[in-house]
Parts: structure tokens; sequence; C-alpha cells
């Protein structure tokens, strides 16, 4: 029997407990001590059920978050799929970006970014916003100069040929990714997205596979 059966039957049983007294009170105030029981069996019930309809809360808001996550090599209605890399980094743009600059080799670029585990149902371990020491919410983009060797190789071959404005979704397979680069940018921003990312790449039996939401604010 699982979570929601259990939490389904305990709410049962409250609604089922609360009916009877509401209509037979002429009977529970001749019997105190049955409407007594009643009460404490009732609260007993909505104790051992709020774990449950929490950890089914969670899982929904999750699975809400994230529903796209495991959708990414689709073609949603008619539109263009990914396109692979040689290195197998697969990107598709969302937005094309405006007329300036190109993102190339030795070319400095600024992101906001999400990074995804796809492993693990989407869970975000790296997000610019993360990083806002005025407190402010728009956060700190990641700063880098493509081809310097301090971002992951597919983050890096997967930002090339984009422009300032432009939103592209980049997948990075583990062996240019944490999988063989563990130390490279972007790293967790806190605790919490640093624990999502060790429990990937520290466990070689699951799928190192990365996704990133990147944004071009910034082409020098």
């Amino acid at each position: 029997m699982n979570l929601l059966s259990l939490c389904i039957i305990a709410l049962s049983t409250i609604s089922v407990e609360g009916l009877s007294l509401r209509t037979n009170s002429h009977q529970a105030a001749n019997q105190p001590s049955t409407r007594r029981s009643v009460l404490q069996q009732a609260s007993f019930g909505i104790v051992a059920a709020a774990p449950f309809i929490q950890s089914i809360n969670v899982a929904n808001a999750v699975d809400a978050q994230f529903a796209e996550v495991g959708q990414q090599e689709r073609a949603p209605n008619g539109e263009s799929p990914f396109s692979t890399l040689a290195n197998g980094v697969q990107i598709k743009d969302f937005r094309e970006g405006g007329s300036g600059a190109t993102v190339g080799t030795g070319t400095k670029v600024e992101l906001t970014m999400k990074g995804r585990l796809i492993n693990l149902n989407g869970i975000i371990f790296y997000d610019t916003k993360s990083n806002d020491p005025n407190g402010f919410g728009e956060g700190t983009p990641l700063i880098f100069t493509v081809g310097d060797g301090t971002v992951l190789p597919g983050l890096d071959s997967g930002v090339v040929g984009m422009t300032k404005g432009g939103i592209r979704r980049i997948i990075v397979p583990a062996d240019v990714g944490y999988g063989k680069y563990p130390a490279l940018e972007p790293q967790p921003l806190t605790t919490v997205e640093k624990r999502a990312l060790d429990s990937v790449v520290k466990n070689p039996r699951r799928d190192q596979t990365v996704m990133f939401d990147v944004k071009v604010e910034r082409v020098r």
C-alpha cells in the first residue's frame, strides 16, 4: 500500500467519524466518553496523516516544477529538434539573440543560467540568481572567456554561436561535463545545490548528464 492510499484511508476515517459526530450530537451529549474517544481518534488520524500529506505535496510540487525535464529531445508542436555537436553536446535555441558580437573562442561572455540534473528529475544544482550579494534577486552572471579552460568543455562549446539576448538549452554528457571535469565551473553556489550535484557526480552508477538553460547577457 503506497503513501497516497494510507493518506486517503486516514482522511476517510476522519471524515466518517466527523460526520457521525455531527449527525448524532444528541447521543454524544449523553455519552461524553464516546465523544472524547471520537475526538481523540480524529486527532490521531490527522497527526498520522500529516507526514504523508506533506510528502505528497512536496512530490507534486517537484513534478510540476520540472515537468518539462525528460522531454528535451522531442520537438514539441513541430519545433526544430536538438542539434548534436561533434563532442556529443546537444543544443536547442529558444530565442535568437540580436545582431551584435557572436560568441566564439576568445570572446568574454556573461551568462545568466540554471543547471539541472536530468538524472534527479531536473533538480537545480546551479542558479546564477543564488549569487545575489546585493539581495535584490537579480543574481550575478557567470563570466568566462570561451576556450580558456575554466568552464566545462560541454558548456564552452554549447554557447558558441550565440549573441546577446539569446536563450539556449544545452545538454552536456558526462565526458565533457562533471563526470570527467568535476572541479570546473559552474560550481554550485549554495549548500543545497552542492549536495544535489555531489549526489550524482560522486555516484558512478548515476547518469551524470546535466542540462543548462542559458541567456547571454553580454559578449565582449
